[in-house]
């Protein structure tokens, strides 16, 4: 009788052992689980979003490859004058670049999808906050024009960054209010802005 028991006791063991072995399995790959299948289509819009971000880019290394050098010993007025020559040959290059270029519609509605279903409820509360509490007084959304300096920066969420469309080391997403902006990260200038873009 007591070796049936104990038997008992020990299969019973077995059993919660292999369950908890699963239940960690399952757990795991739902944290490694990849992201949402997009469409065709947003495929192609981030596709074509993120071709023409490596165009600006390589516009960019070329206008910096003939851009008088700075020494470690650079001092802040020639810093100033080395962002503001950059600024301007930035500028002069893309003359006449208009708001939507970049974030076309089709790439403009994949965001804005992806930020609707990203945050909800109490995430979304919490992120509108953030975003809103951000001094972002001074910043004119104006295509190929310097994002204010005394304006402060709004971080983007790393969860969220990992949803959007990829962007090289040299540009970054920003907010201002609603509004989501494409900034090069040395120049501060306004790459594209895309208005209403949180829900």
């Amino acid at each position: 009788m007591q070796g049936q028991i104990l038997r008992y006791f020990l299969c019973l063991g077995v059993l919660l052992a292999v369950a908890s072995a699963v239940f960690a399995q399952q757990s795991s790959n739902a944290a490694l689980a990849p992201p949402a299948v997009v469409s065709p289509a947003d495929k192609a819009a981030i596709e074509a979003f993120e071709k023409q971000v490596n165009a600006y880019v390589e516009l960019r290394k070329k206008i910096r490859a003939n851009a008088p050098r700075l020494s470690k010993d650079s001092t802040p007025e020639q810093l100033h004058a080395y962002r503001t020559a950059l600024e301007e040959s930035l500028r002069n290059s893309r003359a006449g670049a208009k708001r939507g270029e970049l974030f076309r519609p089709e790439t403009a509605d994949y965001i804005r999808r992806t930020l609707k279903t990203e945050f909800q409820g109490k995430d979304r509360r919490e992120l509108r906050e953030t975003i809103f509490e951000t001094e972002t007084h001074g910043v004119v959304l104006r295509v190929n024009y310097p994002y204010a300096e005394s304006a402060e920066l709004s971080e983007m969420p790393a969860t969220l960054l990992a949803k959007l469309p990829q962007l090289p080391k040299e540009v970054r997403y920003r907010f201002v209010g609603r509004n989501m902006l494409l900034v090069d990260r040395e120049s501060n200038v306004i790459i594209d802005y895309m208005p209403d873009a949180l829900p």
